[in-house]
């Protein structure tokens, strides 16, 4: 047990205590770059199931169940991969989950999430105008299946779109990767290495810079807190709050906010202040960030290496409306 640890529990403080994974050596930077690149084949082989079925189904494109094959994919290809990393690794899964949170890291999660929403909500738009590129024909039909969303095919939407993933992606990004590469690569380090691996693996140009952004401040709260929990709240209302805005007909025909330009001016306001205040509160937390081991990122980027150029091939292939 380590001095910190030891002055943690004499003095009562559980708020002070290390996270579980300090004592456990494969819970580390070559787990979580195994598990990235594990995630990268399982979604290949997921996807090529996927694909077979919508073919001897003859499911039709852009119907409810065209977008439901795709919706679970990453999902069942996410759980695979991490039952496949703690068999490997031999790591029991409550080390990976951590859920014990002091209250007030669910309140910094809900001023966090509501200002990426508010004051982010455009980026997608400007990346692509700055690009000088199109919203993708894949992006304009899912805009439009979302719109069409009522009664029972909104709550199906809700699980596939927002509960699964929200679930599931956590358990990989800040359960197994972030628990992995915090003591090997250190705190500050392992919030970028999440940031970008996030970001990566969702494939999509437009949303790059607002998925590195979510990633990294998501690893944030995940590290200050010692717990899974506050993330796996703020993606379920990052992903179901465009469903439910679509419900209330919060949106335009073009997927964008049907509001005033004074009214989204004061959204982004007070989106902003919500998430630099959020941020802030984090900052000064007074739990201290693990300082990492040499080597640990080293090691992390070798084991990623084959998720890391599968999940770049496919962004890159993204970029011309093949994948």
């Amino acid at each position: 047990m380590s001095k910190n640890r030891n002055t943690a529990v004499r003095n009562g403080n559980a708020e002070e205590t290390p996270p579980v994974h300090t004592v456990n050596p494969q819970l580390n930077s070559k787990t979580a770059g195994f598990a990235y690149s594990a995630t990268a084949v399982a979604i290949i082989i997921i996807s090529l199931i996927v694909g077979l079925i919508r073919t001897v189904a003859k499911v039709e494109n852009y119907s409810d169940a065209y977008w439901y094959l795709s919706f679970i994919a990453s999902p069942v290809a996410i759980a695979a991969a991490v039952g496949v990393t703690l068999a490997v690794r031999k790591i029991p899964f409550k080390q990976i989950f951590p859920v014990k949170c002091h209250p007030k890291y669910y309140l910094i999660a809900l001023l966090i999430v509501f200002g990426l929403f508010c004051s982010l909500n455009q980026i997608n738009g400007l990346i692509l105008k700055l690009l000088g590129q199109e919203t993708s024909e894949h992006s304009k039909m899912l805009t439009e299946y979302i719109l069409s969303l009522s009664g029972w095919r909104a709550a199906a939407a809700i699980i596939v779109i927002a509960v699964l993933p929200a679930f599931f992606e956590e358990l990989l990004f800040r359960g197994v990767m972030l628990n992995g590469c915090e003591r090997c690569a250190g705190g500050l380090k392992t919030i970028f290495i999440i940031g970008f691996c996030f970001s990566l693996m969702h494939g999509s140009l437009e949303q790059t810079v607002y998925q590195f952004i979510a990633g990294c401040l998501f690893a944030f709260v995940a590290i200050r807190a010692h717990s899974i929990l506050p993330c796996i709240l703020m993606h379920f209302i990052n992903n179901a709050l465009t469903i439910v805005i679509s419900l209330l007909g919060g949106w335009t025909a073009e997927g964008e906010l049907a509001v005033s330009l004074g009214g989204n001016i004061a959204m982004i306001a007070v989106g902003a202040v919500a998430l630099a205040g959020g941020i802030a509160w984090l900052a000064l937390d007074k739990r201290k960030m693990e300082k990492g081991e040499n080597g640990g990122v080293k090691n992390f980027f070798i084991f990623a290496a084959c998720g890391i150029g599968v999940f770049a091939l496919l962004w890159i292939l993204s970029l011309f409306g093949v994948a």
